[in-house]
């Protein structure tokens, strides 16, 4: 079957489950979910209320956004702790500000990454140097899983593993990844020539597989399980909200022709976060069951691109002891 036809096949024919409170119950549970203020991060919120969680915190850049989606989600769940914090993943102190905060949790038993951005044109991040798309989807989200790691570690139920959920994409199956062949491979992701609005995006969520699978062969399930999800296509998720004229008027018109809407895309992401175990861990989820990661990733080993791309983020992420972390994993 092609890659095509599974694709549309998912998105007719497979409809994730919803996670129902009499089935699960996180009274006495903290979580947080970045991207929350719109899309599935929106949506991840809303169907957590409901299984009774106790305090929920919405990371988001904006915080009137925020504390507009706050004021929504609370009307329906009085219950429940809702706070917002600034979390900008354009920028690697705002990340490395949110984790210190983290800190100060009396405990944490999940965090949903769910941030992430399409640009149209390409973009270089001020601060960083990088390509935008890249900072966000992957060095950022990196940053913030491996800060977030030891926090989940320490702070989740006692005997309970924390969960850590990052929200991939079936596109990385697509992805041309031109800028492997380059050395350095990240550096390649600022020349011009490789820049495609979608492959650049596609590409970003294959580089978070790769992450995975390396972080996970550190990191015991033991302490924290780690996954990436797929929620399928969706339409409503603010993704695509730069792409604009005739374009995105057809745009428009094929995401609500085949995507999912963004509460049923949901319904994968808390799947992933809530109710998986440790047989998810280092795993590709999709329709909230394991599923095989793209190809490129699953044939790295001959390549060793896998292993070049780590060497490289480590490299990058040498600033916040990125390599300490993943040392201290293994104890």
């Amino acid at each position: 079957m092609s890659d095509t036809i599974r694709f549309l096949y998912r998105q007719f024919f497979l409809t994730p489950p919803a996670t129902l409170p009499h089935q699960y119950n996180l009274e006495g549970q903290i979580g947080i979910v970045t991207g929350s203020n719109i899309g599935l991060g929106l949506e991840a919120s809303r169907q957590l209320l409901p299984l009774r969680i106790s305090r929920l915190i919405l990371a988001v850049r904006d915080l009137t956004k925020g504390e507009n989606a706050r004021r929504e989600l609370s009307r329906a769940a009085p219950w429940a702790i809702i706070d917002v914090w600034q979390l900008d993943m354009s920028s690697y102190a705002s990340v490395q500000q949110f984790a210190q905060r983290c800190h100060t949790l009396p405990k944490l038993d999940f965090a949903i990454l769910n941030a992430g951005i399409l640009k149209v044109q390409m973009e270089i991040n001020k601060s960083t140097g990088h390509e935008e798309v890249l900072q966000v989807n992957f060095l950022s989200t990196a940053l913030l899983a491996l800060l977030l790691h030891p926090i989940l570690a320490e702070k989740a139920k006692k005997g309970k593993p924390g969960k850590l959920t990052i929200v991939g994409s079936e596109t990385a199956e697509w992805a041309k990844f031109q800028e492997k062949t380059n050395n350095p491979i990240l550096a390649a992701f600022n020349e011009p020539q490789y820049f495609d609005l979608q492959d650049r995006y596609y590409t970003s969520k294959l580089l978070e597989e790769f992450f995975i699978v390396h972080l996970c062969r550190n990191a015991p399930s033991s302490s924290v399980v780690v996954n990436i999800v797929n929620p399928g296509f969706c339409y409503g998720s603010g993704l695509h909200t730069e792409v604009t004229g005739v374009l995105g008027v057809v745009f428009g018109i094929y995401k609500r022709m085949i995507g999912r809407s963004t509460a049923v895309g949901a319904r994968t992401l808390v799947n992933a976060a809530v109710v998986q175990g440790t047989e998810s861990h280092g795993k590709y989820l999709s329709d909230c069951s394991l599923a095989p990661f793209a190809p490129m990733v699953q044939e790295e080993g001959e390549k060793g691109v896998g292993e070049k791309l780590w060497s490289e983020l480590m490299a990058e992420l040498s600033f916040a002891d990125a390599e300490g972390i993943v040392q201290r994993m293994k104890t």
